[in-house]
């Protein structure tokens, strides 16, 4: 099984004229599996494709008109090549469909909440379902029982709290744009903000929305959103990227109390995605800042971690993990569990 971020992406998200020469090398798949970032309240676990749940999957553009277009443009030019087998989408935000209402909820109106779906979806669902679940394996330990904090650091980011393996809060929200800072997304800031630099700089929500999506976060804190880049400069001695790390950490280190209060308390803290897989620096500085949660890491493993590690310092309470993100292996695992269930009936 194979699944389409594995296939050749242009301009419009998807490159069609490559998309038959890849597909002649390969063996007839059982199943394709899709990631779709935006489920909606409607999807809440992986689906077999058909021509309803098509429909459906575009009627919810609205709320993620940057990714849906293109997931469904994959799904469209997939299933023409391969029209008899079956598709299954993964969403990013189903995971997070367990998080109990009080995490859930926006204090807004309720005319709002009702007609618009307003609520926290969270994102990066796949990556912190695998690597709630990996952390397990590593450790072996049963999922029941297992406090988990996941940190998926990369261009975006996120935080998620796992217990039993579900997940219970997370720092996205109704959009990708909430909770850490990013590459180049702000996470979250003042509303206030939003409402006061439309009415005092006249600047329409596209022209705030599209500053805060791509011209916030480490990017407008360092001029580059690179964390290595950052880091490098840092060392350097600019300024200014000495405090976008201080911001970053910050913001990190605060999320994490945040996910360790909702889990009732932490027995692994988990990093994963570029930055948090291959920046030792970031987990060092978010970790040192930890200790009063218990946990602590071995400098050594942390500077040499290769692939999937334990680097938990000797007598720390709380084991630290750094796991490679596998969201292909994630999407292959939900896919094959949907094609099983229908053999089986």
């Amino acid at each position: 099984m194979r699944h389409t971020a594995d296939l050749p992406a242009g301009a419009d998200g998807f490159d069609t004229s490559r998309l038959a020469g890849v597909l002649r090398d390969w063996d007839e798949p059982d199943v394709v599996g899709h990631r779709v970032v935006h489920g909606g309240t409607g999807f809440t676990g992986p689906v077999r494709i058909d021509d309803v749940v098509r429909e459906r999957l575009h009627d919810l553009t609205g709320l993620a008109p940057l990714h849906q277009p293109k997931s469904l443009a994959a799904l469209d030019a997939v299933t023409g090549q391969f029209p008899g087998i079956a598709a299954v989408a993964c969403f990013d935000t189903a995971f997070h469909a367990t998080i109990p209402e009080a995490a859930a909820t926006y204090a807004v109106p309720r005319e709002w909440r009702d007609r618009y779906a307003i609520r926290r979806y969270g994102f990066h669902g796949l990556s912190h379902g695998y690597c709630s679940r990996r952390a397990a394996e590593l450790l072996d330990r049963p999922q029941a029982g297992l406090r988990v904090v996941s940190c998926h650091l990369g261009a975006g980011a996120s935080l998620a709290a796992v217990v039993d393996g579900r997940s219970v809060d997370t720092t996205m929200g109704f959009t990708p744009l909430e909770g850490l800072v990013m590459a180049t997304r702000s996470g979250t800031v003042d509303p206030g903000l939003v409402l006061w630099l439309e009415e005092h700089e006249h600047l329409s929500p596209h022209e705030v929305a599209t500053a805060l999506e791509q011209r916030s976060g480490l990017t407008a804190l360092a001029g580059t959103g690179d964390m290595r880049e950052v880091e490098a400069a840092a060392d350097r001695g600019d300024t200014d990227a000495a405090l976008a790390l201080d911001v970053y950490t910050h913001r990190l280190v605060g999320g994490i109390g945040a996910m360790a209060a909702a889990t009732g308390g932490m027995d692994v803290l988990v990093f994963t995605g570029g930055v948090g897989e291959h920046s030792s620096a970031v987990r060092r500085r978010a970790v040192e800042r930890l200790r009063f949660l218990g946990a602590a890491i071995d400098l050594d493993r942390n500077d040499t971690v290769r692939d999937d590690q334990d680097i938990t310092a000797a007598g720390a309470d709380v084991r630290t993990l750094v796991i490679t993100a596998r969201e292909d292996l994630q999407i292959a695992r939900e896919a094959r569990g949907i094609v099983t269930a229908e053999r089986s009936r």
